[in-house]
């Protein structure tokens, strides 16, 4: 008895923790990840409720144990999803046009300009 009353409450835990966060955002049936392509998140995810664009400079690293002071420059892009208020929005951000990152935010508003 004691056993499956423990199990019990490790299923409601687990339960009320929900999945591990991970960086994804679904639109409809499709799963949007680290790595996917900018085009392919617009073709699935439409357009977004906005863009912010700059670039950003990244230093080349080490080759052959030898640091190089060199930097390169890498397109950034974060584009923001709002569904709505009864859904989360999201921040994704793109660097070189591929997925690198997306965070969830708080609970989206109604767009006047979209008529929702």
């Amino acid at each position: 008895m004691r056993k499956s009353i423990q199990g019990i409450c490790l299923l409601a835990v687990l339960a009320v923790a929900g999945p591990a966060a991970a960086d994804s955002m679904r639109c409809g049936s499709k799963l949007m990840t680290d790595g996917d392509p900018a085009n392919k998140v617009l073709a699935y995810c439409g357009e977004p409720a906005a863009i912010e664009r700059r670039e950003i400079l990244r230093p080349w690293g080490y080759h052959s144990g030898v640091t190089i002071h060199s930097t390169y420059e890498v397109s950034v892009e974060l584009w923001t999803y709002n569904f709505g208020p009864n859904k989360l929005m999201y921040r994704l951000r793109f660097e070189d046009g591929l997925l690198v990152d997306v965070e969830t935010l708080t609970h989206g508003y109604h767009d006047a300009g979209a008529g929702i």
